[in-house]
């Protein structure tokens, strides 16, 4: 769902009538360049040796390759993939879901380079960067160049921070252990206009996105994707290097054995393609006893006995696998479904404040604006029930979302004293505010009507979120709202510049460039302030135009 006022930073030429076949054809592409990296095939489940493969030709943009793709060349790679993607409405920016994973990632990573998986040179050259993708099946993949992309469907189906974190740092081991640029390596050198013209021939055949996704599955891209699996024995050294990582960043080991229970019970009961992790990481029962026979008898035995944890992560992943499930799939009938949940009188409180907040996001979603009330109320009731580790934790989510609804309702004054809403008592320091606080702060301060009293509010977000795109400059939400903040506050030259940089981070690098020239072309004759802030933009101007030379050279 598309949340407003945030201002965009699409021209007509990304934006305009004609964007759903654009959009649909950028994704594509760079779902079949990913299949090369990390395949979303529809093979069937297997568990006997696979036939080898066939060599396939894979993009090597420009870089002759050798035994091995070198790893800043696979961030090369990776890079132009994500700009092609960036600014799909598949990739989405939940503030709320993306700091969880972040989190989750930030402790992974840590213990990766602890046990020096993660040597000087990797952490240089990779962006180490995850992102959401709005998908209801059950999927991660990584990229080139340490881009991961979780599926919201498989945060919605993992019932614990430890079995969504085993498939984070199974992904992570494939690229620290360098899989990917192996299987590329192995190939021989093409272009990326090849692999590019391959996908729009395809999708040429059909306007129909649907039809033509089928076409991508059913067609060319999955002979591609079926060679390209990762190999048995790359998946057990993901697998090996992921429980150990798993375990040294504190996650109990065994969600990783829980993880492949879930998903082979799944996968049984409904083999309908909504776990295509399993056609591309096929779970063998080899895979499963190694899984377990790393915890030990012993150890396995406890983890199917474990007593739901009182640790806040659990109430975290909780009411995010929640807002997963609401936000996966926009669907009226399926906001509906999920706004008419009931609970079981014995559900224990956290079930309670999962399944009210649940409710209350799908009424949310459907204008159902008294309902949705209604529904977070009960939530913060049942809430009052945890145990004290979790309430602060759980009080933000729930203050937060019921805040971002009422915005989205055209109620601003409501929500500004929704997030003012002073937080029960508790013994337990409540979480910092983070960047879903910052961004919501800067949406109320525009929401607010234009008066001479609500120019302090505008700088004060104004500066707050600058200091922010500071040290995260690829925020391509946060430079958007600076842009329209800057406008309110009659500052013209800044607002273009943090257009441009919106645009920029979300791989527009033309729309970028086209924005800086016409500030030029408007401020002919600057004054002594405006005159920094063009060097700044001449800067930002020539390092986007080497990037597109290099983009072009990489076509021919």
């Amino acid at each position: 769902m598309v949340l407003p006022p945030i201002p965009t930073a699409c021209t007509n030429r990304t934006c305009g009538p004609h964007a759903p076949s654009r959009s649909t054809r950028r994704w594509a592409l760079a779902m079949i360049v990913a299949c090369c990296a990390a395949p979303l095939s529809t093979g069937a489940l297997a568990d006997s040796p696979t036939v080898p493969a066939a060599p396939v030709t894979l993009p090597a943009l420009g870089d002759s390759v050798g035994q091995d793709l070198s790893a800043r060349a696979e961030r090369r790679l990776g890079d132009r993939i994500m700009r092609a993607i960036r600014g799909d409405p598949a990739v989405i920016d939940d503030p709320l879901l993306l700091e969880y994973v972040q989190a989750l990632w930030g402790d992974l990573l840590s213990a990766a380079r602890q046990r020096g998986e993660i040597g000087p040179d990797l952490e240089d050259s990779h962006a180490w960067e995850p992102f959401l993708v709005r998908d209801k099946s059950v999927n991660a993949f990584a990229l080139p160049g340490g881009y991961i992309g979780v599926h919201l469907g498989l945060m919605a189906m993992t019932t614990t921070t430890d079995e969504l974190a085993s498939v984070l740092a199974h992904e992570l081991s494939h690229v620290t252990q360098r899989h990917i640029a192996r299987m590329m390596g192995q190939q021989a050198r093409t272009s990326w206009m090849s692999m590019a013209s391959m996908v729009l021939g395809i999708l040429a055949a059909s306007r129909n996105p649907a039809a033509a996704q089928a076409l991508i599955y059913g067609g060319q891209a999955a002979t591609i994707q079926g060679q390209l699996n990762f190999s048995r024995d790359m998946e057990r050294e993901a697998d090996r290097v992921g429980f150990t990582v798993l375990s040294e960043a504190g996650f109990e080991p065994g969600g990783m054995a829980r993880m492949f229970e879930h998903l082979q019970q799944a996968s049984r009961l409904n083999d309908d393609g909504s776990f295509p992790y399993l056609r591309t990481h096929p779970l063998t029962s080899e895979r499963i006893g190694e899984a377990r026979a790393r915890m030990g008898l012993d150890g396995w035995t406890q983890a199917l006995r474990a007593q739901p944890s009182e640790h806040q992560r659990a109430a975290w992943h909780a009411l995010m696998s929640a807002r997963a499930q609401v936000l996966m799939d926009p669907r009226s009938d399926a906001l509906h479904r999920l706004s008419n949940l009931t609970r079981a009188e014995e559900a224990r409180p956290l079930a309670q404040v999962r399944l009210h907040y649940t409710v209350a996001l799908a009424k949310q979603r459907i204008g159902q604006v008294s309902g949705a009330a209604a529904a977070m109320a009960q939530a913060r009731q049942a809430a009052l029930s945890l145990p004290a580790t979790q309430q602060p934790l759980v009080w933000r989510i729930l203050t937060l979302s019921e805040s971002e609804g009422l915005l989205e309702a055209q109620r601003p004054a409501e929500a500004a004293a929704t997030l003012m809403r002073p937080a029960p008592p508790s013994p337990v320091t409540a979480p910092q505010a983070g960047r879903p606080e910052l961004l919501l702060h800067a949406r109320l301060a525009l929401a607010q009507p234009d008066s001479t009293s609500q120019v302090d509010g505008w700088r004060d977000a104004a500066n707050r979120l600058q200091t922010h795109v500071s040290a995260h400059p690829q925020d391509a939400a946060a430079w958007a709202l600076l842009s329209e903040l800057w406008r309110r506050l009659e500052q013209p030259l800044r607002a273009i510049r943090a257009d441009a940089e919106a645009a920029a981070a979300l791989g527009d690098l033309p729309g970028a460039i086209e924005r800086i020239q016409g500030a030029h072309q408007r401020f002919r004759r600057p004054n002594a302030a405006d005159v920094i802030e063009l060097s700044v933009m001449d800067a930002r101007l020539k390092a986007w135009q080497r990037q597109q030379r290099d983009d072009l050279r990489d076509e021919r």
